[in-house]
């Protein structure tokens, strides 16, 4: 099951810090078999079923969220930086607009986050995750759930997200955004607005992307229309906003448990 902040088994990998489960699993297995077959296999087998719980805790938590839109960032980002400022209006505009918002649970953006849907009074979900210097979790977050696995948070940050918002961030950020990019353009996820705010700080990014993978025909012209890049939470909001009411108009409401959205309506996680 997802796992309580700071219960860890007290492992030490080599840096110095706790093994997290993310890193056994990966382990390879060639060195997992030192110690010896038999409790390996045993081991990993069992595993599957800590695996299936994180899951099961995730859908129950989030099942009924409603519409929501996932914001990414650093970490790292102090309240004093202006995107910091930013990402809050971004998120308190869109709780108004009638989404939920949801966070990897940490301090930096997804604080700010967290904080700008609390102003909104919609529901403000934190999925922190663990690590060998143990995140912190922010106190905006009013659904927080801890998860020792990677691949089960993201899948829930795309699951229970009609959007994503990409503020500046580190190799966390970019994980996210070009998982959320491949999802889009192999079509495992339809009508899914995926919009990168501040235009300065991607543009680098987008040069190379432009002038290298496209030129060399290794991603098609139309794959930099996926995502939206600016510098305004109105812009981010409007553009979120009229992409889900025309995906509701086009599937009608109430598929995929999407319906019209319900601005000013204060929803609370329940």
């Amino acid at each position: 099951m997802a796992q309580a902040k700071g219960a860890f088994d007290g492992r030490r990998s080599r840096g110095g810090f706790r093994k997290t489960e993310d890193e056994i699993f990966l382990q390879a297995a060639v060195e997992q078999l030192e110690e010896s077959p038999a409790v390996s296999i045993g081991r990993e087998s069992w595993r599957v079923f800590r695996i299936m719980g994180e899951f099961v805790e995730g859908f129950d938590e989030l099942n009924h969220l409603g519409p929501a839109v996932t914001v990414f960032g650093s970490a790292r980002t102090k309240p004093d930086n202006p995107f910091f400022s930013e990402c809050v209006k971004t998120a308190r505009l869109l709780g108004e607009a009638g989404f939920n918002i949801i966070t990897g649970g940490g301090p930096g953006m997804m604080e700010a986050a967290n904080r700008g849907a609390q102003e909104a009074g919609v529901c403000s979900v934190g999925l922190n995750i663990e690590l060998p210097f143990e995140q912190e979790g922010n106190h905006h977050a009013d659904l927080a759930i801890h998860f020792r696995y990677f691949f089960v948070r993201k899948t829930m940050f795309v699951k229970y997200a009609q959007a994503f918002v990409i503020f500046p961030g580190g190799f966390g950020t970019l994980d996210e955004l070009f998982e959320s990019l491949t999802l889009i353009q192999t079509q495992k996820i339809k009508h899914f607005p995926v919009v990168l705010f501040g235009s300065e700080y991607w543009s680098g990014l987008l040069d190379w992307l432009k002038g290298t993978l496209e030129v060399a025909g290794n991603i098609s012209p139309g794959d930099l229309d996926l995502f939206k890049v600016t510098d305004s939470p109105e812009e981010v909001v409007e553009h979120v906003v009229k992409r889900y009411n025309r995906h509701v108009g086009e599937a009608g409401s109430g598929t995929n448990g999407m319906r019209e959205l319900r601005p000013g309506e204060i929803g609370g996680c329940r």
